[in-house]
């Protein structure tokens, strides 16, 4: 079979395709990948300086984690024993672990890249890989198709493998705690004494991922006052995908009004995404979060700098961006176009829609352990529920209510057509307004002279199509998602 990476790497159905012969040819690969870019060809030199005085440098290291997810763990030692046997030196880590864990590991270890297990929010039959450069974020369409290209040349008499203990008796595979390291991390970022001192009561929902051993433990040690849920490993993820939407943590919203608890903490499988839960258990979009966040940096943190978004998210961050006086630079949909320009250290906050965020002079890749904790330092800082605090906001830039709508078509072949008819006859009106612009950076964005936009981007992978809207208030919001369901069906009601 052909493995493919996306933007959030590759993923497959466990014993389907997601097996242990596959993953072998990828490790292969991916050995051939970084052992050749250490010395020629694509970036050889931005490896060869990152690897820098390094002990060995001879010896290509590589970071292995692994959410929690069934044989995870047996997987990854597979993938460090074809490293292992191909020349390349593993930090394996000794529990299961937050892809922002793996990839502050690799800047921290100075390593040529990481290695993730997981399907992040993905159902549990699923699992995937994640592979992470040296510089600690998403890989670029080049790397992955370097890997690709190599994993067609794969056989499986080519691939060999060294046995687990033996690598590990000869060093090849060294077995460690992360979490010292990431921890460190984030006390530099985060003021605990601060989040202390507040004596905020915080609800935290791991839904049974690699949060569960990061998030409230770490807040707990920082002295705050805390209750978990969901902390014990489940492969099946108690029957639902990990993902923090506000279906998903009921639960938690249940629990906060029970207790009356500040604030509502949730990340999903391996903990690069988030879910907020304000006072009473009231959602808070991952698109509000990033305009929150931003006011925190700017305002508490004293940050400078561009902000980089994806083209679907919110216009509510470019508000509060010209608020401040800071630029805005707009990227196609996926986090790997969001960490590449967070890499050029020119900017102080990147995000996106569905639950992505990182900060400047932190890890490229998203961390929704850490939008967690900026938003609990938020409440500390103006001592009041983020409700309020984005209110204040909305009378200082205006007023944003946005969506996101998964519309299911009945046949695949409707895609090509709506794809078709949106090229050649894109709507000039829409809910009663006149359409300014239109981008087709990555699907259809229909921007009206307003200030209102509609978007309207196909699934690669499933028949559906994914529906944007934003508008100052809630009727405005509505016409547009209407419109734009009209438009998905092609006219028909």
């Amino acid at each position: 079979m052909a493995i493919r990476f996306g933007t959030s790497g590759w993923r497959a159905v466990i014993s389907e395709e997601f097996t242990f012969p596959n993953l072998r040819r990828l490790a292969h690969a991916i050995a051939g990948h970084i052992k050749e870019h250490t010395e020629y060809g694509y970036a050889g030199s931005e490896y060869r300086q990152h690897l820098g005085p390094h002990p060995d440098p001879g010896v290509p290291v590589v970071v292995i984690g692994y959410d929690t997810r069934m044989f995870s763990e047996d997987f990854s030692r597979e993938i460090a024993e074809v490293l292992a046997a191909s020349g390349v030196r593993t930090l394996l880590s000794s529990a299961d672990t937050p892809t922002p864990v793996v990839a502050w590991t690799v800047l921290e270890s100075r390593a040529l890249g990481g290695v993730v297990l997981t399907a992040s929010r993905g159902p549990a039959q699923l699992n995937g890989i994640k592979w992470i450069p040296f510089w600690g974020g998403p890989a670029t369409s080049e790397v992955t198709e370097d890997i690709e290209r190599r994993l067609a040349l794969v056989t499986h008499q080519s691939i060999r493998s060294m046995a687990y203990d033996k690598a590990v008796r000869d060093g090849w595979i060294v077995v460690k705690d992360f979490r010292p390291g990431y921890d460190r991390q984030l006390r530099k970022l985060i003021d605990f004494k601060r989040l202390k001192a507040a004596r905020l009561r915080l609800g935290v929902d791991s839904m049974h991922g690699t949060a569960r051993g990061y998030l409230r433990p770490i807040l707990e040690e920082c002295g705050l006052e805390t209750v978990g849920l969901r902390e014990e490993r489940d492969v099946l993820f108690g029957g639902r995908s990990p993902d923090p939407t506000p279906e998903n943590l009921a639960d938690l919203a249940g629990l906060m009004r029970k207790k009356r608890l500040d604030l509502g903490l949730a990340c999903d499988g391996d903990a690069d995404r988030f879910g907020i839960l304000d006072a009473g258990g009231e959602w808070v979009s991952a698109n509000d979060v990033l305009g929150l966040a931003l006011h925190h940096l700017v305002t508490y943190k004293g940050m400078k700098g561009g902000v980089v978004r994806s083209l679907m998210t919110s216009h509510f961050v470019d508000a509060v961006a010209k608020q401040y006086g800071l630029r805005v630079r707009e990227t196609p949909v996926g986090f790997n176009h969001v960490g590449d320009l967070l890499r050029s250290g020119d900017f102080i906050l990147g995000g996106e829609e569905s639950a992505g965020l990182s900060i400047g002079g932190h890890v490229l890749e998203k961390d929704g352990i850490l939008a967690c904790l900026l938003m609990a330092e938020l409440v500390a800082c103006e001592g009041k529920p983020l409700a309020k605090i984005r209110e204040a906001l909305f009378k200082k830039v205006g007023a944003f209510h946005n969506t996101r709508v998964d519309c299911r078509l009945e046949d695949p072949a409707d895609a090509k057509d709506l794809a078709d008819r949106l090229a050649l006859k894109p709507p000039l009106e829409l809910a009663g307004g006149s359409v300014w612009r239109i981008d087709q950076t990555d699907g259809f964005k229909f921007i009206l002279k307003d200030g209102r936009w509609l978007g309207l981007r196909l699934s690669g992978t499933e028949p559906v199509v994914r529906l944007y809207a934003e508008a100052s208030d809630a009727r405005g919001l509505q016409a547009l998602i209407d419109d734009g369901k009209k438009i998905i069906r092609g006219g028909k009601r």
